[in-house]
């Protein structure tokens, strides 16, 4: 929820109904409004938005967005990965960008300085490693970690062994995305996003010089919903 591009409150819930959009709509001064979802919207939660905002996106690949979507099948194109990729050239629109967003699955996604989407990749998130970790061998445990939980270089039991093993990954992955970037392209910012990425976070940053480039927004695909918003009632 935004004032003039100004995040004042966000919520989660488990599941989404149009009685909670009645109760937002008289909680707050709301007149417009956009949906986005990786899975089916309920179609109670659509018509209701759409009658109680002056302005209504309901956001998909057909959905006009200030970045031309290079894409191959744009049908298929993750909304979410699309939005933060708007929110980060919102943020830095005259730079090449690099888009990490941690959640479920990581997905990297890059921008051209030109505002062109130019494609991406998908990877397993941190849960789905560490289950999988589990799942497919007969000892090693489900291992949690703490968000703010610094990850040793070797562990000297199997838990930390896992923990280290699995976000250390992660973050040299990241680096090395960063690192291979910069042999391609003179200059460009990254953007780290998502529910996890406060894990990768605190074991990228060992070297200043290496993560200079590395900014954390947490709210980035919810500030490029709000720029496709404003994209359109515009």
């Amino acid at each position: 929820m935004t004032d003039e591009g100004r995040i004042i409150n966000d919520f989660i819930y488990k599941q989404f109904s149009s009685a909670e959009v009645e109760r937002l709509f008289d909680l707050y001064h709301i007149s417009d409004s956009i949906i986005s979802s990786v899975v089916n919207i309920e179609a109670a939660v659509v018509n209701t938005l759409h009658r109680r905002s002056e302005h209504f996106v309901l956001f998909d690949h057909m959905t006009p967005v200030p970045i031309i979507n290079r894409y191959d099948t744009p049908q298929t194109l993750g909304q979410d990965r699309l939005a933060a990729s708007v929110g980060a050239k919102s943020l830095c629109p005259d730079e090449n960008l690099l888009i990490i967003d941690a959640g479920s699955a990581i997905t990297y996604d890059f921008v051209s300085a030109e505002g062109e989407y130019m494609g991406g990749n998908i990877a397993p998130g941190l849960k789905m490693r560490f289950t999988m970790l589990q799942r497919m061998t007969k000892k090693l445990p489900l291992v949690e970690t703490e968000e703010n939980e610094l990850i040793p270089l070797f562990g000297k039991n199997t838990r930390d062994a896992i923990a280290a093993g699995v976000i250390r990954g992660v973050a040299y992955e990241v680096k090395g995305y960063m690192r291979t970037l910069s042999e391609k392209v003179p200059h460009f910012q990254t953007f780290l996003t998502g529910g996890n990425a406060p894990y990768i976070l605190n074991n990228v940053r060992t070297s200043r010089n290496e993560t200079r480039e590395l900014h954390f927004e947490k709210h980035l695909v919810l500030k490029g919903l709000n720029t496709i918003l404003v994209y359109n009632k515009n």
